[in-house]
């Protein structure tokens, strides 16, 4: 009886065992650069400007229907500015390209890499964090987004806060510099990104 009883101990570890080291199956979708859209925004002392910028790659992972992992870039030699327009438009794309803001030509893209999602109350909304990279500099940002299934595709809408000064973007700023008065450019701005992917 003791031989038998060890036997099925032996045994019942061992299913336990398999079951709890079984590999997780992980759905990837993969990003539709032509239906993703990234809107930005920045504020001054003296208004605001609004623009837009490319996606130049993203992805989703799923475990069943939870988020678990993804990241995109962004084409940051496509910023364009939509609050302007003629000679005022095409200085400022060309200002905010340029190493006073982004550098672009040096620093064409800017990467973000989920390293955690936390599932919130309501089915589809999370909690994400992750890797900001721009100007290779990398920082932990946070955000709350939504996803939704629609017409078999994946629609990741999120909306996220970003400090210039965390990534040595120095014109204008506050943080860097004294009596700017009604020259001062805040150093937050908003990005607002809609992902919509597929497998």
């Amino acid at each position: 009886m003791k031989i038998m009883s060890i036997k099925t101990l032996l045994l019942a570890v061992v299913v336990l065992s398999a079951s709890a080291f079984t590999a997780v199956t992980v759905e990837n979708y993969k990003a539709s650069v032509e239906k993703s859209t990234i809107t930005w925004k920045g504020y001054k002392v003296t208004g605001q400007h609004a623009g837009t910028v490319n996606l130049k790659s993203g992805d989703l992972e799923f475990n069943g229907d939870q988020l678990a992992g993804g990241s995109f870039a962004i084409d940051m030699t496509s910023i364009t500015v939509t609050d302007l327009k003629g000679e005022y438009k095409g200085k400022l794309e060309g200002h905010l390209k340029s190493p006073d803001f982004f550098g672009v030509d040096k620093h064409p893209t800017a990467t973000f890499v989920i390293t955690r999602v936390i599932p919130k109350g309501t089915p589809g909304d999370y909690k994400v964090i992750g890797n900001m990279t721009i100007k290779n500099i990398t920082k932990e940002i946070k955000f709350f987004a939504n996803v939704k299934n629609v017409n078999g595709q994946k629609v990741a809408k999120a909306d996220l806060v970003i400090d210039r000064s965390d990534y040595d973007v120095r014109y204008g700023s506050g943080s860097f510099f004294d009596n700017l008065g009604d020259k001062t450019i805040y150093d937050e701005f908003d990005i607002s990104i809609e992902m919509v992917a597929g497998k």
